[in-house]
């Protein structure tokens, strides 16, 4: 790493000469200048010689500081009285105008001073500003390489250890808790993470001394967010003014803020583009291999229906059905797949109509028959259950998935209750069975793609039906949600909205 100079904001500029070289500066320059006018003095006059003397002052104030400027401007006129103005050797004055020669010569003098004690700290604080510009964008164009947190402790670290000699530890936030990045760092102690957390929630540089170690902890504020904390050891010894150093050290937090909030975001967009490209290849696996299933699998199950209804023995009998079984479940496992496909690639169209719900309720019913045979269906609609605004065949769909999938884990013979109330703003539709339940940790998975409440169940399934559930749900601006109560309950919502009143027979008479 290319090391920059030391910062030193509040000190003597280098090549500024100490008391001692200052104090011989000014006895040098008003030495020098009285013995140069020495002998000129019968060809000048006390006004022109004090123009030397104002020469001496301004190369004085260039060259030390405001302070020794005014002393050379006080020796300065009086050596222009001891020397130059009669009577001379003596700091007599006879005449008025010499007292006005020396008044303004000594005010000339401390203006000279003045301003040329002004330029010198303009120009000091231009170098400085130029040091300052020259050390953060040394460290942004390093921040701007790093690709990792650990890269930026280390570029932090460094940076401020070879150029502001002190130790740079980078706390990131998680789950309001900070952890160091680098593990090699020492460990803090209380009242080091106390006041790291200070800054953080206050949002705050905090300044602590502990076991003479000054500590500076500035806040690494993103965007909308606190990332961390920058924690900076100055040793035993702390810069001088450490308060007015602050805002060096602020713009350096800044710029690691900077960093690691673009590390962040980096990070979500890769996430998000890995999650686009799996999604775009699974649903274009998933339409390709369905499409070439269905032809064979209708095939096999109509001549499967065949045999079953042709003269064969009851044991071929027995296998026909099974075999006929078998494909019409792997059929309906196929459909999911292609629902599946067209529902992830966003192409779902609702016709969206104002109905009853205890149409779609029965209609879901009839349509399993024979699979809600041995569980009878308890149904349960709330007093002045309003109209919904649905697609009547897809929202049949969810309930015929959530029947199917009670059926499958139900207890023998137990019902299966579906209840239809009000939740807020929206309308409920819950339907649960007296089964085992989910796993309690898998309550939110259960919805994802091929995902199932027990993995290693014997049950048949492949983990679409609640996953397109959802997207269906979803897509009618609802939500949908499983929970335990005796048994496995799934919940979803759809919006109440303001359906058309409908006129009675009473009415129109």
């Amino acid at each position: 790493m290319r090391k920059q100079p030391p910062l030193q904001l509040d000190a003597i500029p280098p090549g500024q000469p100490g008391l001692t070289s200052r104090a011989g500066w000014i006895v040098a320059c008003c030495g020098l200048t009285t013995l140069l006018a020495w002998p000129l003095r019968g060809f000048l006059e006390p006004p022109n010689i004090a123009m030397l003397y104002l020469l001496a002052v301004a190369i004085v104030a260039i060259r030390a500081d405001k302070l020794a400027a005014i002393i050379a401007a006080i020796l300065s006129t009086a050596m222009l009285d001891f020397f130059f103005i009669h009577p001379v050797l003596s700091f007599s004055i006879t005449h008025m105008q010499y007292a006005i020669t020396l008044a303004v010569m000594l005010t000339v003098a401390l203006i000279v001073a003045d301003l040329a004690a002004r330029l010198r700290l303009q120009a000091l604080a231009a170098t400085q500003r130029e040091q300052l510009s020259q050390a953060l964008y040394l460290l942004a164009s390093q921040l701007a390489g790093s690709t990792s947190l650990q890269q930026v402790a280390v570029v932090t670290r460094e940076y401020l250890h070879d150029n502001h000699h002190c130790t740079g530890m980078l706390l990131i936030r998680n789950n309001e808790l900070l952890q160091l990045v680098e593990a090699g760092h020492q460990e803090l102690s209380s009242l080091q993470i106390a006041a790291a957390e200070t800054a953080l929630h206050m949002s705050e540089t905090r300044h602590m001394r502990e076991a003479d170690h000054h500590w500076l902890f500035l806040p690494l504020r993103g965007a909308t967010y606190i990332r961390g904390i920058l924690a900076i050891d100055f040793g035993q010894t702390p810069p001088a003014h450490i308060e007015t150093q602050k805002s060096l050290y602020e713009a350096i937090a800044a710029l690691i803020a900077t960093s690691i909030e673009r590390l962040h975001f980096f990070e979500i967009a890769q996430h998000t583009q890995l999650q686009i490209m799996d999604e775009r290849l699974r649903n274009t696996l998933l339409s390709a291999i369905s499409h070439d299933i269905r032809t064979p699998l209708t095939i096999l199950y109509g001549m499967a229906d065949t045999l079953t209804r042709s003269k064969l023995q009851d044991s071929d009998r027995t296998v026909a059905e099974a075999i006929r079984e078998q494909a019409r479940r792997l059929n309906s496992i196929v459909s999911n797949l292609l629902d599946m496909a067209k529902l992830r690639a966003g192409n779902i169209q609702l016709d969206l109509q104002w109905q009853p719900v205890e149409e779609v309720i029965g209609s879901s019913i009839k349509l399993l028959g024979d699979a809600l045979q041995q569980h009878p269906v308890n149904v349960s609609i709330a007093p002045d259950f309003p109209l919904l605004r649905f697609d009547a065949v897809l929202i049949e769909r969810v309930l015929c998935n959530l029947f199917e999938n009670s059926v499958k884990y139900a207890y023998p013979d137990s019902p299966i209750y579906i209840r239809a109330d009000f939740l807020g703003s929206f309308a409920r539709i819950s339907v649960w069975d007296r089964g085992p339940g989910f796993p309690p940790y898998k309550l939110d998975a259960v919805f994802g793609l091929f995902e199932r409440g027990d993995n290693e169940s014997s049950i048949q399934g492949a983990g679409l039906g609640l996953a397109i559930c959802r997207t269906i749900v979803a897509a009618h601006g609802g939500e949908i949600s499983a929970r335990n109560d005796n048994g496995a309950c799934i919940s979803f919502t759809l919006p109440l909205g303001n359906p058309p009143h409908i006129e009675t027979e009473s009415e129109n008479e």
